[in-house]
């Protein structure tokens, strides 16, 4: 690392509320400096957000997307935060817990719309991106990143990465296909890198998603190793898609060792989501569910009102199918990013934490805990500009910077692909229109007739990379060094 002294934490803990002030407890040592230290000094098509008539829209009928499916929606969502019922009590049976989680529920859209139509900030930024288009506005944000960059003489990433002795970026074989099948959603989270939000219509039709299956099979059919072994759904909420269980059910015909469904927990509580848990359990999936605290507080702050509520009535569902249950080969990881301009805390303690908080509370358990930076791009450079943080953020990202955690990031042997089939190095570098580097870089999964093309390549990188490799390293199966 660069730099060490006070744990950015420390600073920030009186405004923050449970998770936080067990993180005060986790920090045992001085591991993320914000102080200005001396650093060497060295030499695609524009997506819409659709905004008119939110108010209108959160009041009246619904259409909710049900993967393939179409359920109306009629009733509204109190857009205040509910308190936690019976149903979530640890002493209440986990199926009868389970089954009143299940029962009667309504759809989270018209509230989410409420919420949008309410934020002021939010609403602003759509006009932005209205009136110059989503292109202009992904290189004015880089922009901003540079200038935060510049006034604390911080050098380009690969210099970092070059003077700090890391491997360099290239990319080996493919490991992991990561898909963003779409990126409409439920929820409107404040810190989403996607953007995501229940105007999105952005999706991947069926056409591109058989191409992806037909590389995905032909890696997995490969003799001698060296073969995909996962494949990691995303979105959006990937589960309102048309093409998710389509997805889900062709990639365990072809053998694919993991899927991974990248769920918000809250979707398994939508209308017309009733069998999604037989269905991901039927297929053995792996559930990686955001959760960024065991505080009601804190994750309707980040996620929308009612979601933790939502969330841990998605657990109990869970729990009760078998996930997270020691012995049931049915995996369930929660995942967890910062509340605030600071690094995710060590892995292995919050995760104590975590299992401790929501076992007596709530009854649930779970496989693992992932911990992750918050990027500082879309949404969450936003959060950071309006604040005036973003060069105290990006400061902290350089200071930070592991060498053992440039190793093992995921760029390395993940590829993703967008909802319309275009190939990158990783979710960040799709969601900045960052394509492979190199002219001659194949731009979509039509270039390609096998993911072994993509070997040896050069991994493009930006000033956002900085993200991933701060602290302990971050990526979508958590810490990384």
């Amino acid at each position: 690392m660069l730099g060490a002294a006070a744990h950015p934490l420390q600073l920030r803990l009186a405004e923050k509320g449970t998770c936080t002030s067990d993180l005060q407890r986790i920090v045992s040592r001085p591991m993320y400096s914000r102080q200005k230290l001396p650093i060497h000094r060295g030499a695609a098509a524009a997506n819409s957000s659709r905004t008119a008539g939110l108010s209108a829209m959160a009041s009246q009928h619904t259409a909710v997307s049900c993967g393939g499916r179409t359920q109306s929606n009629n009733v509204r969502c109190s857009a205040a935060t509910q308190s936690v019922d019976a149903s979530l009590d640890p002493s209440v049976d986990t199926g009868t817990a389970s089954a009143a989680a299940g029962a009667g529920a309504t759809s989270l859209i018209p509230q989410t719309m409420e919420e949008m139509a309410a934020d002021e900030e939010a609403a602003a930024t759509r006009e932005l991106l209205e009136r110059r288009g989503q292109a202009a506005l992904t290189r004015e944000e880089r922009r901003r990143r540079q200038r935060s960059l510049d006034a604390i003489d911080a050098p380009p990433f690969l210099r970092v990465l070059q003077d700090s002795g890391a491997k360099s970026l290239v990319r080996g074989p493919a490991g992991i296909l990561q898909l963003n099948i779409g990126l409409y959603c439920n929820q409107a989270c404040s810190h989403c890198h996607v953007e995501s939000s229940p105007l999105r219509t952005e999706a991947m039709d069926r056409a591109t998603a058989d191409r992806c299956l037909e590389l995905l099979q032909g890696s997995c059919s490969r003799a001698g190793g060296g073969a995909v072994h996962t494949l990691d759904i995303t979105g959006g909420a990937p589960e309102l898609s048309h093409q998710f269980r389509y997805v889900v059910e062709r990639a365990r015909d072809a053998g694919v060792a993991d899927i991974i469904d990248r769920c918000n927990l809250t979707v398994l509580l939508e209308p017309g989501q009733e069998d999604l848990v037989e269905f991901l359990a039927t297929n053995r999936v792996r559930i990686a569910a955001s959760l960024p605290c065991y505080s009601a507080a804190n994750v309707d702050q980040q996620r929308g009102g009612g979601v933790f509520e939502r969330s841990i009535k998605g657990l109990q569902l869970l729990n009760a199918a078998g996930y997270g249950v020691e012995g049931s080969g049915l995996e369930l990881d929660l995942v967890y990013n910062p509340n605030g301009e600071f690094l995710a805390p060590p892995q292995a303690a919050l995760e104590e934490a975590y299992r401790s908080e929501l076992r007596e509370a709530y009854g649930i358990v779970f496989s693992r805990l992932f911990a992750l930076n918050n990027m500082p791009i879309k949404r969450y450079v936003d959060h950071l500009l309006r604040r005036g943080k973003l060069e105290d953020y990006m400061q902290l990202l350089v200071q930070n910077f592991n060498a053992s955690a440039a190793n093992g990031v995921m760029c390395r042997d993940t590829v993703s692909v967008r909802w319309d089939g275009a190939l990158h190095d990783c979710d960040f570098n799709q969601q900045l229109a960052l394509g492979l580097a190199g002219k001659d870089a194949p731009r979509t999964v039509w270039d390609i007739e096998s993911l072994d093309e993509l070997t040896g390549r050069p991994i493009a990188v930006d000033n956002h990379c900085f993200g991933c490799t701060a602290g302990s390293g971050s990526g979508c199966q958590g810490a990384v060094s």
